[in-house]
């Protein structure tokens, strides 16, 4: 196997996770995909690789020299469900040139837009063709895992005991919730898991979902006077009441939002969904008390008391899990610089698996995959980071003490 063609065979399995949905995993795409992946673990040596019944799949390569840590490697299965993931039509771009490139709608790849495709002239890209994503995010990572993996077993290098696995449902922010750390077995892991070449995170935002569900009162709008209560304009004054600029199209680094992702109404009844983020825990508490202070005030302006907020917490910062273990991210440092790339830490505008898993007992920092424009039409990955990547992971491994 190589990268390039176990990612565009990867993405041609549909597989975005459902918010809604009250099972695990949330889209039976999930399992298919992971019944696939069984497969080609198998077939390039891995014995022991299986599927369990909440679509997580988990596998093993055997010491060959003994070690005093077990490593591991976990990417997740599922794509975004915001924007389709099915019937992807991958564009292969040979020796890119460095000029934009066109996509279907209207929309292409510019360097003025994306100035990271400057540093992209003479690779090997894939593109969407503009009508779906990419899935790059994260079958950039499954595919290096698993070529990394292969290459490995074959190689038949000094090396300690290898764990693998994929998660269903990371993006809907459930990716760790039944993931067997125990049996998993690793001292530290890896979520290999989005971003540029070389990026390598162990900081990430503080994160919570809120549910705002504002009831109306519908009455005939020629004798609606007094009477009438819509939702929609309760719903308008609750968002005028948070911090216009707190939202994600303006913030960066390690600047936190609020930010509106759902918005479903009618006269009787609103329901918005919202994302909190925030990398200061501070910050983060005084967002959410924001949310509750706005319904506390709209509730006391109208009479019927209309709004509720449901507050739930979702993943925290791992850099307090990291820090007592910064061994896992010197490993990881010094297996770029021995394959000529230099790491960026970077804090992460998002969440992994690893951030869970790291408060479950499993340090697990963040590296890339050579993706870019992760959750839209836009997305793309770059091959020859791909297979860098894949480098990077088997160093990782037999440097590993």
């Amino acid at each position: 196997m190589n990268v390039r063609e176990l990612f565009l065979d990867l993405v041609s399995y549909p597989s975005a996770s459902d918010e809604s949905a009250v099972c695990t995993p949330s889209t039976p795409g999930q399992k298919v995909l992971g019944a696939r992946i069984v497969s080609l673990m198998k077939e390039i040596g891995i014995e022991d690789a299986f599927l369990d019944e909440k679509g997580y799949v988990y596998g093993s390569i055997p010491a060959t020299d003994p070690r005093e840590h077990t490593i591991g490697f976990i990417a997740h299965m599922d794509t975004y469900g915001g924007v389709s993931g099915e019937n992807i039509k991958p564009q292969i771009i040979e020796s890119y040139d460095g000029s934009s490139i066109p996509l279907q709608g209207g929309l292409c790849l510019s360097p003025e837009e994306f100035p990271s495709l400057r540093e992209q002239v003479g690779k090997t890209l894939i593109t969407t063709d503009g009508t779906t994503l990419l899935g790059g995010d994260d079958k950039a990572g499954i595919a290096e895992i698993l070529v990394a993996a292969e290459e490995l077993i074959q190689e038949k290098k000094p090396h300690g005991s290898v764990k693998i696995a994929f998660t269903p449902d990371e993006e809907i922010g459930a990716g760790a919730e039944y993931f067997d750390v125990k049996g998993f077995g690793c001292d530290y892991a890896y979520t290999v898991d989005g971003g540029g070449l070389g990026e390598l995170e162990y900081e990430n935002f503080n994160a919570a979902s809120a549910v705002v569900e504002i009831s109306g009162l519908s009455i005939h709008t020629g004798a609606a006077k007094g009477k009438l209560v819509n939702s929609m304009s309760i719903a308008m004054e609750f968002c005028g009441l948070l911090p216009q600029a707190a939202v994600p199209e303006h913030t960066e680094n390690y600047e936190g939002f609020i930010h509106l992702d759902a918005i479903h109404g009618d006269v009787e009844k609103t329901v918005m969904q919202f994302i909190i983020r925030d990398h200061d825990r501070t910050l983060f508490e005084q967002k959410k008390n924001l949310m509750k202070a706005a319904a506390d005030f709209l509730n006391e302006k109208h009479p019927s008391k209309p709004v509720s907020v449901v507050l739930k917490d979702t993943y925290s910062n791992m850099k307090e899990q990291i820090l007592p273990h910064m061994e896992v991210i010197e490993t990881m440092r010094q297996a770029m610089h021995e394959n000529g790339v230099s790491p960026v830490t970077l804090p992460i505008r998002g969440g992994t698996d690893g951030a869970r898993l790291s408060y479950m007992g499993l340090p697990c920092p963040n590296i890339c995959t050579g993706g870019a424009n992760a959750h839209g039409k836009q997305e793309y990955v770059v091959v020859d980071d791909m297979e860098k990547i894949k480098d990077i992971i088997k160093t990782a491994v037999y440097i590993t003490p």
